[in-house]
């Protein structure tokens, strides 16, 4: 039996490492409103770091959960 093309979406590295990407970014945009500070080196290289691990992780584990 085949599943549905909608149901395997949802586990697709490329769809889960977006999901990832966009809740990381969104996050960093709520915690820099709260903040009153402006970016230094350090920051914007916690915020690369922020996004694109969590995202990496997420891409590597649905492909290996896939």
């Amino acid at each position: 039996m085949v599943s549905s093309p909608s149901q395997q979406r949802w586990i697709h590295p490329e769809y889960v490492a977006t999901v990832v990407g966009v809740l990381a970014t969104g996050a960093l945009v709520f915690y820099s409103a709260i903040t009153q500070s402006g970016p230094t080196v350090e920051e914007i290289i916690f915020v690369v770091l922020t996004i694109t691990v969590p995202t990496t992780v997420a891409y590597e584990l649905a492909c290996r959960w896939r």
